[in-house]
């Protein structure tokens, strides 16, 4: 029997032409244009039915242009990996600026971030759940998002843009930021959140 249709393309080509189609998502994003197949067809110059090969629905045009900005592509899932790795974040969200700042602000750009809500809600779970078992529910989750925003292109955008600081600033700030959160959370036990720092003194 036959074996498996193969691409007439040579790697070297699938991977130049995957390289294409990435840089037109980008290109549209930082553009403010919509990102569908048509768009990013016309954009990188190749047929919509290349686009749809590499990437056969929205779902995955969204899911590449997220990995594209992302460093490494993926979500962290240790605190080490998350903490070292914020200054490389800060300075891919850098040379992506435009792009992310649209995807920041816009419905595509939203739907994208969406898209990867499930296995970031899971992540940072995973990640933090030991610091924050003391709590109570939703001072829980809570906790938890508010150390998430802290890594965030939310956080990468204000820093850029109202603070003019670089990818090593950024990242000192909010690895401190963290550390100070983190150090509460073992500091306060099951103390509601709604009740301040863990070492608030009491009002006498």
């Amino acid at each position: 029997m036959p074996g498996p249709a193969k691409s007439r393309e040579p790697v070297s080509s699938n991977n130049h032409t995957r390289t294409l189609i990435e840089d037109a998502m980008i290109g549209l994003m930082a553009d403010g244009d919509r990102l569908n197949h048509d768009a990013v067809a016309e954009r990188a110059g190749v047929s919509r039915r290349t686009v749809y090969r590499y990437f056969p629905d929205q779902d995955a045009l969204r899911h590449a242009a997220w990995a594209r900005m992302s460093p490494g592509g993926r979500i962290p899932d240790t605190l080490d990996d998350l903490l070292g790795g914020l200054e490389g974040r800060f300075a891919k969200f850098d040379r992506n600026a435009a792009a992310m700042t649209v995807a920041l602000a816009s419905a595509d750009g939203r739907a994208m971030r969406n898209q990867m809500k499930p296995e970031r809600e899971a992540a940072y779970r995973s990640m933090f759940g030991p610091a924050v078992q003391a709590l109570a529910e939703p001072d829980r989750t809570w906790a938890i998002a508010a150390i998430q925003l802290m890594s965030s292109g939310f956080i990468w955008r204000e820093m850029r843009d109202q603070w003019d600081m670089d990818a090593h600033g950024m990242a000192t700030a909010a690895n401190w930021a963290i550390d100070v959160l983190l150090a509460d959370l073992r500091r306060r036990g099951g103390k509601p959140l709604a009740e301040g720092a863990a070492d608030r003194e009491e009002s006498s």
